[in-house]
């Protein structure tokens, strides 16, 4: 069986309560989880060791850790749920350093957490984040896709699964949407 179906009869298991599956998904997911956190760490300040493995870690953390048994259908809805909870923690990373930069008052920083955005980068996930608001008025589905291939590392057929749209159209949304996204940070520079 190869990995991706092994991770989702893992997740289909896991979500009819067997922990066990729990302890074989974790080492199948988490490898991925790092990649991408890796490649959404690429270009940070190289002082900070942990970046990668704190956003691998908080993620994982927020996909397992919930009131409710998952119900996650497949490899692709894991990794799609794992993107917003990446792109939500650099989010709110980047919220928090602005506050501190305006004097928001002290407040509890965890040694992991601090890692995670440089403040150089902190205004360009703020402007990257408020784009992709604005293009989610214009468009949600085009903003999904957007988050699903840049935070999520999706392929188009994944993210075409997930949206239950074709490959093609996936393929043409994520051109319109890189190319506004664009122009759009371009304006904010």
């Amino acid at each position: 069986m190869d990995d991706a179906h092994q991770v989702t009869q893992l997740l289909a298991d896991w979500s009819e309560g067997h922990e066990a599956a729990l302890e074989k998904l974790t080492p199948l997911v988490y490898k991925e989880l790092r990649r991408l956190a890796h490649r959404h760490m690429h270009g940070q300040r190289p002082d900070h060791t942990l970046q990668t493995t704190a956003l691998a870690n908080e993620a994982y953390l927020r996909l397992v850790d919930q009131s409710q048994p998952p119900n996650f259908k497949s490899r692709s809805h894991f990794f799609a749920v794992a993107a917003k909870a990446m792109r939500q923690i650099l989010l709110n990373h980047a919220r928090d350093q602005q506050r501190q930069k305006r004097g928001g008052g002290a407040s509890k920083v965890e040694l992991d957490s601090a890692a995670l955005v440089s403040p150089e980068q902190t205004k360009v996930v703020l402007d990257v984040n408020e784009a992709l608001e604005r293009l989610a008025v214009l468009d949600a589905r085009k903003a999904r896709i957007v988050e699903l291939k840049y935070f999520g590392g999706l392929q188009e057929d994944e993210i075409a699964s997930v949206l239950k749209v074709s490959a093609i159209t996936v393929r043409r949304d994520w051109r319109f949407a890189r190319a506004w996204l664009l122009s759009e940070l371009r304006n904010v520079a």
